[in-house]
């Protein structure tokens, strides 16, 4: 500042009208021209110009062929979209402007009062103006020469309070930029959350299809093999009953002829014998006949038994157990491990 604002005493209506006067970029009073953000904050045209560089490295001036750009307010963290003509399609905020015009007029109208600028405590009547390197303390022109400070490196007190509040606001300009990459990259992880969760629930039921087509495979599969079982016990029990029936009606048979060889061996006269006894039927072809149930038809041994039916799953099961996703290339890192700026 090329003013003195400490001529002002504390708790002023002119210090308070100074505060709001301060650009929050340099920390200095506005200087013209002074520019308005859409979110009605005022900055510095060429602080807005640092911010800007600073947040588009790639944005090459006023002539680029690269249209518009964009940094984030330092006030309200508010987007700010930029046309092609960068800050300088910003409006200027003449107000602001003519304010500050009379306030540093009523300013340097106002003469300097002793004790109103910082005076040295080694001797008292002597304004602090010069700055010891050595010691990193501002002090007095007789501290340097007669004082603790006369072997000392001193330099003027202006040159330094330049100089440190340049590299404060350079400072500054590269938190701001870093912090609107910091939110850039924020953003970008956000939507990167958003789309993995999508993706995610995509992949979920695609899986999920799949595996409801192979569990109807499935079922297909093994209704199938269930009617072939039905159909092979189906034919099997039919062939049983009809040996049941058989053998059921050649006991009938027997059974009746053994009555009747009972009721002729009771006889005991040779023409009652022969009368009773079947015509023509000798006892000898009594048993032949009988024994005739023996040449019916049989099962083979294990006849019953299913176990042609048995069908191993166990090459299915370790199908199963071997199901894994396919592998996929690995995906190129999002970041490049660019060292940020403004750590510290």
């Amino acid at each position: 500042m090329d003013f003195q604002a400490g001529i002002l005493q504390d708790g002023s209506p002119m210090e308070s009208l100074e505060k709001q006067l301060i650009c929050p970029i340099c920390l200095e009073m506005f200087t013209k021209p002074v520019v308005i953000l859409p979110c009605q904050h005022n900055l510095c045209r060429k602080c807005a110009n640092d911010v800007f560089q600073a947040a588009n490295p790639y944005w090459q001036g006023r002539s680029s062929v690269i249209s518009g750009g964009r940094f984030r307010c330092p006030s309200c963290r508010h987007e700010v979209l930029l046309d092609r003509h960068g800050v300088y399609g910003l409006q200027r905020n003449l107000l602001v402007e003519n304010i500050i015009d009379i306030y540093k007029q009523e300013c340097s109208s106002r003469p300097l009062k002793k004790g109103e600028h910082p005076m040295c405590k080694e001797h008292e009547d002597e304004r602090i103006n010069i700055y010891c390197i050595t010691c990193e303390v501002p002090t007095c022109s007789m501290c340097k020469v007669f004082g603790a400070h006369k072997d000392c490196e001193v330099a003027p007190l202006q040159t330094v309070f330049q100089g440190q509040k340049t590299e404060l606001n350079n400072c500054i300009s590269m938190l701001v930029a870093g912090n609107d990459r910091i939110q850039t990259i924020i953003s970008q992880l956000e939507d990167s959350c958003q789309s993995t969760e999508e993706n995610s629930e995509a992949a979920k039921r695609e899986l999920c299809a799949r595996f409801d087509a192979l569990a109807a495979l499935l079922e297909e599969k093994k209704a199938e093999l269930l009617q072939r079982i039905s159909q092979e016990q189906a034919d099997k029990t039919a062939f049983i009953q009809s040996l049941i029936c058989q053998y059921k009606e050649q006991l009938e048979k027997s059974s009746r002829l053994v009555e009747t060889a009972i009721q002729a061996a009771e006889e005991t006269g040779g023409a009652a014998f022969l009368m009773v006894s079947p015509p023509n039927l000798p006892p000898p072809r009594w048993i032949v006949e009988a024994s005739k149930g023996g040449r019916l038809d049989k099962i083979e041994q294990g006849y019953e038994s299913m176990d042609a039916f048995t069908v191993s799953l166990d090459h299915l099961t370790e199908a199963v157990h071997a199901l894994d996703f396919d592998p996929a290339e690995e995906d190129e890192e999002y970041f490049d491990g660019e060292e940020e700026e403004g750590e510290e």
